[in-house]
């Protein structure tokens, strides 16, 4: 009889082992999602996708130990129309927990109305706030050429900011903007040594959402 009852009683020990470990890994939360929305500035142009800042993010999360994956949709010559255009179907494919928005760089350099960019934006933060997530606008400038134009171009990020009650970074490129040797040839796009500050910019507004 004992020859029966011992592996009998072995199997269900491991039956119960494997079922107490399948429950441990359903239980154990799935990585939260940080959402990227922005333009070539975001995307990487002109330098390895790896390099980009949002990449640079993922590696910073997993050194901090904090369980976020970073979904960037970014596209370089987005506008904030058309990032309005996007929003509702990044948000439905990924959930996340914190959208990041870091557009209207080419509205500006197309010299488009700042009142439309404004609604535009505001138009994605409020569809981010409706799916509970909460949000991160990142501010653009146009350079001091551009007149009064530039002035109204970048009091526009902080009002939206303001008005949606999101967090918010004043400039993407702040430090960068004036230093020749962190762009590329054509003087718009950082280059991937210029990364790591594009990322300690958006990290002073992001990290305190993270806790």
């Amino acid at each position: 009889m004992l020859m029966f009852a011992f592996p009998f009683r072995r199997g269900l020990l491991l039956a119960g082992l494997l079922l107490g470990l399948s429950s441990i890994a359903a239980a154990a939360p799935a990585a939260r999602t940080i959402l990227v929305l922005g333009d070539s500035l975001s995307a990487g142009y002109g330098i390895h996708r790896d390099a980009a800042w949002p990449s640079l993010l993922s590696k910073r999360l997993q050194e901090k130990g904090l369980d976020y994956n970073v979904v960037n949709v970014s596209i370089s010559g987005e506008t904030s129309s058309g990032g309005r255009r996007r929003i509702g179907a990044a948000l439905r494919a990924n959930s996340p927990r914190v959208v990041i928005v870091a557009l209207g760089a080419n509205d500006g350099l197309r010299g488009l109305p700042v009142g439309e960019m404004k609604d535009n934006l505001e138009a994605i933060v409020a569809e981010a706030q409706r799916g509970n997530a909460k949000v991160l606008l990142v501010g653009q400038r146009v350079p001091p050429n551009y007149g009064a134009y530039a002035a109204r171009f970048q009091k526009a990020f902080g009002e939206v900011a303001r008005t949606r009650k999101t967090a918010f970074v004043d400039f993407l490129l702040d430090g960068i903007a004036t230093q020749p040797r962190f762009f590329q040839a054509d003087n718009l796009h950082p280059t991937a040594d210029a990364q790591p500050l594009l990322l300690d910019n958006v990290w002073r507004g992001l990290a305190p959402l993270l806790k």
